[in-house]
């Protein structure tokens, strides 16, 4: 395989590092806010160039000076996306999303893969979806999406990821996104060894019972407490496979423990259900205190499926396996209509007109509901004539790099919440 190089930004505590660096890449730098997930990767890849800070402050890097690498990789901040937060989406502190596709066309990558939460495969984000489609094809870039379950690349757990990768249409031409198939393992056989490793007489009992994946994950932010599973449903889950998941223990059950006990999981199982430790090629140490451990374990993308990925976009790079036709690779994404008939209309338009361009049958309701989605995400012009209200589309509210963007402010006023 040739030797390919990779930047990856907001690169947590090294999943998605590990993954890549498995498929074919090194490192030529990796950009993170996180000083313990900055300690994890260092502890790691001493030879790397990691470094720590707000990956959009040039005063940290210069993207011009890795211009042409092979890829750009990253795990942008998942918050303003996330089903289970407010989906402010654009104009959240913490998106970084356009402005890494922005990155890209200073950079010029070969490849670009930005992976996120399952939210932005969602409607409310679909025009979103479509700016960020749209604007790569303006920088010279096929590109695709794609919803990555990493139960189908060995990692027991429920976690869909949603992946973004774009490429010059010459190589993209020989990209597919991986499949995988559904693994076999459970969280009892994944963590059997783990759970017995104090001696505790339940341990092959429970074992047994904690037959089915894993729910998501979660690290948590720092907005919140300390290191649990997640919220009520996600605990519920947690406990029909035995497991109590008000917290994380500092080590697993002993002897001492009556043999129904239900026990906590330790980071050391986090850890192994992520895909961290499931062998010896995905061994890795971690820096920090027990939450800050559990956040960085937490929060990352399972290596396994960052192999996966990676390993597509290497062959693609070094052009292995099939070429494809770029229309039946492609997988087509629900897009908003709404946003493409105001994108389309070159002057005001009424809503009469934007529901018949749109080629969607809605009534005034549903018409004011997107409407005001859309709005969150770019500035729409409203003005009241004779005819009714009419509409015309503005900006994107998003961060792309603006120097007097609000973006600076409320970021600096988050900075020691922001995870």
């Amino acid at each position: 395989m040739a030797d390919l190089k990779a930047v990856e930004i907001c690169a947590g505590a090294g999943g998605q590092a590990l993954g890549l660096e498995l498929a074919g890449f090194d490192h030529a730098l990796a950009v993170e806010l996180d000083k313990n997930a900055v300690a994890t990767l260092k502890e790691n890849r001493a030879g790397w160039d990691v470094r720590c800070g707000d990956v959009a402050d040039e005063e940290i890097w210069k993207p011009e000076e890795f211009k042409g690498v092979d890829l750009l990789a990253g795990g942008v901040p998942c918050p303003p996306f996330s089903i289970a937060g407010k989906q402010l989406g654009a104009t959240d502190e913490r998106d970084l999303f356009a402005w890494a596709v922005e990155l890209a066309g200073r950079m010029q990558p070969r490849a670009l893969m930005l992976e996120n939460v399952r939210g932005l495969s969602m409607p409310r984000f679909a025009a979103y979806r479509q700016h960020v489609k749209d604007r790569l094809r303006d920088l010279g870039y096929w590109s695709d999406w794609r919803l990555l379950h990493a139960n189908h690349f060995g990692v027991p757990q429920l976690r869909p990821r949603f992946v973004l990768v774009a490429m010059r249409s010459e190589e993209a031409q020989w990209f597919s996104f991986p499949e995988g198939t559904p693994t076999t393992e459970t969280v009892g056989s994944t963590l059997a060894d783990l759970m017995a490793a104090g001696d505790w007489r339940g341990a092959e009992a429970w074992a047994k019972g904690a037959d089915d994946i894993a729910p998501t994950i979660v690290g948590g932010s720092k907005k919140h407490g300390g290191a649990d599973l997640g919220p009520t449903r996600a605990k519920r889950a947690w406990l029909q496979l035995g497991v109590d998941g008000m917290g994380i223990a500092d080590a697993p059950p002993t002897v001492d423990r009556p043999e129904n006990f239900i026990p906590k999981l330790t980071t050391d199982m986090v850890k192994r259900l992520q895909g961290w430790g499931s062998s010896p090629e995905y061994e890795w140490k971690f820096v920090g205190r027990k939450t800050s451990v559990y956040r960085q374990v937490g929060n990352a993308f399972p290596p396994p499926v960052a192999r996966a990925v990676g390993t597509a976009i290497a062959d693609a790079l070094n052009r292995r396996g099939g070429k494809r036709d770029l229309r039946e690779v492609e997988n087509e994404v629900l897009h908003d209509g709404l946003y493409l008939a105001l994108k389309v209309a070159k002057n005001f338009e009424t809503e009469a007109d934007l529901i018949k361009l749109s080629g969607e049958n809605i009534d005034s309701q549903t018409f004011e509901r997107r409407m005001a989605a859309l709005s969150r995400d770019f500035v729409i012009h409203e003005r009241d004539t004779l005819l009714g209200r009419e509409y015309r589309l503005g900006g994107f509210k998003g961060f792309t790099g603006q120097q007097d963007h609000d973006r600076h402010a409320r970021f600096a006023e988050m900075r020691s919440r922001i995870s």
